[in-house]
């Protein structure tokens, strides 16, 4: 079984490899570009007649609603909720949402960058921004609309787990409980497009691709799950995919804040797979102590929220100011060339990168190594920010599902 294990791992990360290597020397991500953008490019500006015929009936009411909704269905809603859902119990529940947001993201992300399709223009369309996290989502482009896709994945999982682990068998529920999906799916996508972030083509893409990604999902979540909780090489294989997947985005056609967005989430799902492969046994089996129940009164939920909430922000900063410290001193010492635009400020660029002072044989030959690779990935340097995001949320979801637990036994919580 081990063996059998170790082959499809081993296949898997050699099959990215090879996806990277020809995608970047065959030009395929601007090669499908050009077939696809123009056509999406049409389909945007046929459509801002209906956007502006739904936004005449704009007022302030509505402006509030669809903003506040867009708010709630967001990634970094999801990323503050994720922590409680860990901490009432339901691990299962937890890993599958953590794991399939990080996999809509990454997807959702990709194809943006690939088609590199815009947003509906504005002016005429008025676009709403209500908080800084959607002046974020307008800088990105536009097919598919990822809270869409995100709405169809997450509340289509939900639901099923939900039906699954009541068992009910009333058809009425289940009804309902479509129905109630269908709908928060369609204010979504109406909001999108009254909210002027979206056309009706990057809707009905967002529709499909999640559509066909939960179904996928539904398909493979039981064995996703057995896998992580398994102790087969979780930890060393999660940890080259997440690394590959880095290498694997496509370049967009201009820089955009997509990537660092996957980075996060990628990060995340790293932290949490690591976590929970290490502490299942401990914090995360099946009979873990589930909220409302004896076991996990609501003052004891409410107490380890207030014990968890600081430590992972003490955590996500400690993580971020260890990456910023660690990551220019390796790359220095491997005469990697590197750069930074946010993090780090002191960091000052030539065009060659940074990581390249040192004179020494060993240096000098890492340094040409890092170069070639560089050259091959058309890039004169990395980018140090990428690094220290992923370290960053990576640190901070394992402290979710280790650190804190660990603290929840010793404070008998």
């Amino acid at each position: 079984m081990e063996g059998s294990s170790g082959t499809w791992q081993g296949l898997a990360l050699v099959s990215i490899v090879t996806w990277i290597c020809l995608s970047s020397y065959l030009k395929l991500t601007q090669k499908f570009r050009s077939l696809v953008q123009p056509w999406v490019a049409r389909q945007v500006v046929g459509g801002v007649p209906l956007i502006l015929e739904i936004q005449k009936h704009q007022n302030g009411v509505m402006d509030a609603f669809f903003s506040g909704l867009s708010c709630v269905v967001s990634v970094p809603f999801y990323t503050a909720f994720l922590p409680l859902l860990f901490w009432s119990g339901h691990g299962r529940l937890a890993r599958q949402m953590t794991l399939l947001i990080a996999f809509c993201d990454y997807l959702g992300n990709c194809i943006k960058d690939v088609v590199s399709a815009p947003r509906p223009s504005c002016p005429p369309v008025r676009r709403i921004t209500a908080t800084k996290d959607e002046e974020d989502n307008a800088m990105e482009y536009g097919l598919p609309s990822s809270h869409t896709l995100n709405t169809v994945c997450l509340s289509g999982y939900l639901l099923h787990y939900v039906l699954s682990f009541f068992e009910h068998e009333d058809a009425s529920i289940r009804y309902y409980g479509f129905a109630l999906a269908c709908l928060l799916v369609a204010l979504i996508a109406f909001g999108r497009i009254y909210l002027g972030m979206h056309s009706v083509v990057d809707i009905i893409a967002g529709l499909a691709i999640g559509v066909l990604t939960l179904g996928l999902w539904l398909t493979v979540n039981e064995k996703i799950d057995n896998f992580i909780t398994s102790n087969q090489n979780v930890s060393s294989f999660w940890t080259a995919l997440s690394f590959l997947l880095l290498f694997a985005y496509p370049t967009p056609e201009n820089p955009t804040p997509s990537y660092e967005y996957h980075t996060a989430f990628t990060g995340v799902a790293l932290g949490i797979v690591t976590g929970v492969q290490q502490t299942y046994s401990q914090f995360h089996h099946e009979g873990a102590p589930r909220i409302f129940s004896p076991e996990l009164p609501v003052t004891a939920y409410l107490g380890r929220v207030m014990v968890g909430i600081p430590t992972i922000l003490l955590v996500k900063v400690c993580s971020k100011s260890l990456a910023k410290w660690i990551l220019p001193t390796v790359s220095n010492t491997l005469g990697i060339p590197i750069r930074s635009t946010t993090y780090i400020t002191q960091l000052k660029l030539d065009n060659k990168g940074y990581g390249n002072e040192k004179n020494t044989d060993t240096t000098k030959n890492s340094a040409g190594y890092s170069q070639k690779l560089c050259e091959f990935l058309n890039q004169d340097s990395f980018d140090i920010d990428t690094g220290i995001r992923f370290l960053q949320y990576a640190g901070l979801a394992w402290s979710v599902v280790d650190l804190v637990p660990s603290l929840f036994s010793y404070f008998n919580l």
